[in-house]
């Protein structure tokens, strides 16, 4: 059995999931996982972040259900209102670092999500995967030119495939069956009980 985590780096819900997601990981170092980037923002969704106008009031209601936490430096970005969400690079994003360690795929997703939603980095910039590479001890030259290579819609085709329209969702892959553990936030007793019934 494994464990497929289905995310969007620019979501929210997604972040929040990350504290439930680390606990499970370290309850069954056992079961792989794999992780794949969902679409979020593309195609006529890649405007400018003031166009979601919706998103810190979003944000504030994740934090009180959830606890997760959003930085300065991040709501220093949504107040300006230029940036420019793009899944696709996110997404080609995960891919190098993927490939440069896929048995931390799952960290390195979250270390992700923290750069964007604590630092306010950009994960359309070459840097922050530079960043994160370094402070994982990868290849950071090889992170950055998979980065700059990298297509994106293997991992969008995978979750659509795996009929997955709502970030994030976790999965658990038995045989040829697919069991959902999380659509959207769940605990991590939550997930342990939907896991223990399939173990």
């Amino acid at each position: 059995m494994k464990l497929v985590y289905v995310f969007d780096a620019y979501c929210g819900w997604s972040h929040a999931f990350s504290g439930t997601l680390e606990q499970v990981i370290a309850r069954h170092p056992d079961l792989p996982v794999e992780v794949v980037s969902g679409g979020l923002f593309t195609g006529q969704r890649r405007v400018p972040i003031r166009e979601y106008g919706f998103i810190k009031a979003a944000n504030v209601q994740v934090t009180a259900q959830t606890g997760a936490w959003f930085g300065e430096a991040f709501n220093a970005v949504l107040d300006e209102g230029t940036f420019v969400m793009d899944s696709g690079d996110a997404a080609r994003g995960l891919i190098a670092l993927r490939q440069a360690a896929p048995e931390k795929a799952a960290e390195l997703a979250i270390a992700m999500q923290k750069a964007y939603f604590h630092d306010g980095l950009s994960l359309s910039d070459a840097k922050t995967y530079r960043k994160i590479a370094d402070d994982f001890g990868l290849d950071s030259d090889a992170v950055v030119g998979a980065f700059k290579t990298a297509v994106p819609d293997a991992d969008f085709q995978l979750a659509a495939r795996l009929g997955v329209s709502s970030f994030p969702t976790l999965i658990a892959v038995k045989g040829s069956n697919a069991y959902a553990l999380a659509r959207g936030h769940a605990t991590v007793e939550q997930v342990e009980a939907r896991l223990a019934a399939l173990l």
